[in-house]
């Protein structure tokens, strides 16, 4: 489970987030959407302990962002607009750093399986500096998920993927999806990633503009709300 309480967070002048708060339960996979500016990438970062509300609560499960954020860091995998890889490491060697890091059991085939499952064991032992774009994203998913986390954030996982990289991790997602895993999900899009979603959130100025399942969603009606609340 996911929890944020009341979360705040401002930018000079700028309310990015205006008390929001929000549950999303084990297991459930949620997408966020809204116009650039909203506070997506705001929220997913503090919902990830990677940023500090100004004011607010996050818990993660029933634990505290206050009391434990080493400890709840280690249920967290995060997808971000930085890859948090080292340019001149290979991704071998990228993903065994994060594997030591996490206490790994098993990292060598743990590294194995996430590498094939997005699609790079070619370029296992290939620097990082030579990937393109779309490679270097699908390095990251492998690093988000190499230690097995529960609950994932991916803020834009199909910027810069081929279609090749779409399908991969299409996959990727529902697998996650079916073993129980939370995630959240930040995109733009209204197809990709979504076929596997059980609940949308639309965010816009900085609140939670409609919260609502996916279940019995016909195929024009999510870009009709989402255009109706987004002007609003």
């Amino acid at each position: 489970m996911i929890e944020g309480i009341n979360l705040s967070k401002t930018y000079g002048n700028r309310n990015v987030l205006r008390d929001i708060s929000l549950m999303i339960p084990k297991g459930e996979f949620t997408a966020v959407l809204g116009p650039n500016g909203a506070g997506k990438s705001t929220l997913l970062k503090i919902l990830a302990l990677i940023s500090k509300p100004d004011s607010g609560e996050v818990k993660i499960g029933k634990q505290s962002f206050v009391n434990l954020k080493g400890e709840l860091k280690r249920k967290i995998g995060i997808l971000s607009h930085s890859s948090f890889l080292y340019p001149e490491l290979t991704a071998y060697e990228n993903l065994r750093f994060y594997g030591r890091l996490y206490d790994v059991r098993h990292l060598e085939e743990q590294i194995i399986s996430v590498i094939k499952k997005v699609g790079l064991l070619l370029a296992l032992n290939e620097p990082v500096y030579t990937f393109s774009r779309g490679m270097l994203q699908r390095l990251s998913i492998a690093r988000a998920l190499i230690h097995s986390p529960e609950v994932i954030f991916l803020d834009e996982p199909f910027t810069g993927l081929d279609q090749q990289g779409i399908s991969l991790l299409q996959d990727v997602l529902k697998d996650l999806k079916s073993s129980q895993k939370t995630i959240l999900m930040v995109t733009h899009s209204f197809e990709q990633g979504m076929e596997d979603i059980d609940r949308i959130l639309i965010i816009n100025k900085g609140q939670i503009a409609a919260d609502f399942p996916t279940e019995n969603l016909q195929s024009g009606d999510l870009k009709r709300i989402y255009f109706e609340k987004v002007a609003s």
